[in-house]
């Protein structure tokens, strides 16, 4: 597909979700040997943490990576649909809503974060799904997958999101955090390693549900059983299409950092204290509760479109109204 036409559908998408004014926009020169890369502050940008510091100490000689720690989704979504970015770890399903909205102007990498997302309280009143009625929920990431996880696993245990809980919607999951440490009795859900950093700071706050295990339980009669997913990496087509080997090295170097996070987990949570993501302790302990993986090729698309399927029939809109065709999974290993 044509630079032009791409733009065209960027801009256009981006207008329609009120990140930018519906005029022409430039996208940012850069050096054609340099890849902008742009991660949340949460469990999606764990697994580049090695990559990331190899990229700051020089060791690539063949490549330079530009790192970029976005707060929250609102963030990312115009630095892709502007062409500022080039690769993004975003949430699933906004990974889908970015397909449908430009034209097919974003392919998905890999899958980067399995379920994360727990319920945790401030106290010993929930113990099943059902306990949440009549309760107030801190919650983060309205609009992406902890909203629609959350409904799903309300609805499939007979809550009505809307009507039977009341759920306080934050912008990041800091502000989460907070509101759960200064309220009595608080019941928030967070995904790690922000579960930790709060069992750090307050004496009391445990851990109610897994919200992983909740989901395979509804799920556990279905023909093609579906996983809780929670973030990907995505990549802009047109990147993609001029850039093929700097996106297969970015793969390689990433599964790689990956494996390195998720294998040392002492120096990785030294580089998640310093890339300023979560503290070194909280991240010592939260690691091996953050599900970071690498997934990639036929393993995504089928893992990947299940999830999908799951939230379309929840909400057409959580997945931009409908499933990704093929092309919206990039495998390197077809030609």
């Amino acid at each position: 597909m044509k630079k032009s036409l791409i733009l065209s559908f960027l801009l256009t998408a981006a207008a329609a979700m009120g990140c930018i004014s519906p005029v022409m926009a430039e996208e940012t020169p850069k050096e054609a040997s340099s890849v902008r890369i742009t991660a949340l502050k949460g469990p999606t940008a764990l697994g580049m943490l090695e990559l990331m510091d190899e990229a700051d100490s020089g060791a690539f000689t063949d490549a330079s990576y530009e790192f970029t720690i976005a707060a929250s989704a609102d963030e990312v979504t115009p630095q892709l649909v502007q062409g500022n970015t080039d690769i993004a770890a975003v949430p699933a399903n906004l990974a889908s809503v970015l397909y449908n909205n430009t034209g097919g102007g974003v392919e998905v990498l890999a899958i980067n974060t399995l379920g994360v997302l727990y319920i945790v309280e401030n106290g010993e009143t929930i113990s099943s799904v059902e306990d949440l009625k009549g309760k107030t929920i801190y919650a983060s990431g309205k609009g992406a997958t902890p909203e629609y996880a959350l409904n799903y696993i309300l609805a499939g245990n007979g809550i009505d999101a809307a009507a039977d809980v009341t759920i306080e919607w934050k912008s990041e999951h800091t502000e989460c955090l907070s509101a759960l440490l200064a309220a009595e009795n608080g019941i928030a859900m967070l995904p790690q390693p922000f579960v930790t950093t709060a069992q750090m700071k307050t004496e009391g706050i445990r851990t109610a549900l897994d919200l992983t295990e909740e989901w395979e339980r509804l799920q556990k009669d279905s023909d093609h059983p579906s996983a809780l997913l929670t973030g990907v990496v995505v990549v802009r087509r047109e990147f993609a299409e001029t850039n093929p080997e700097a996106v297969s090295d970015f793969l390689d170097r990433y599964k790689a950092s990956v494996t390195f996070v998720n294998d040392h987990t002492e120096e990785a949570a030294q580089l998640a204290e310093k890339y300023d993501i979560v503290t070194a302790q909280a991240a010592a302990q939260a690691l091996p509760a953050c599900n970071i993986t690498f997934i990639e090729g036929t393993e995504m698309q089928e893992k990947l479109s299940g999830y999908l399927s799951v939230l379309l029939e929840q909400n057409p809109k959580s997945i931009g109204g409908a499933l990704p065709e093929s092309d919206f999974y990039y495998n390197r290993f077809i030609e």
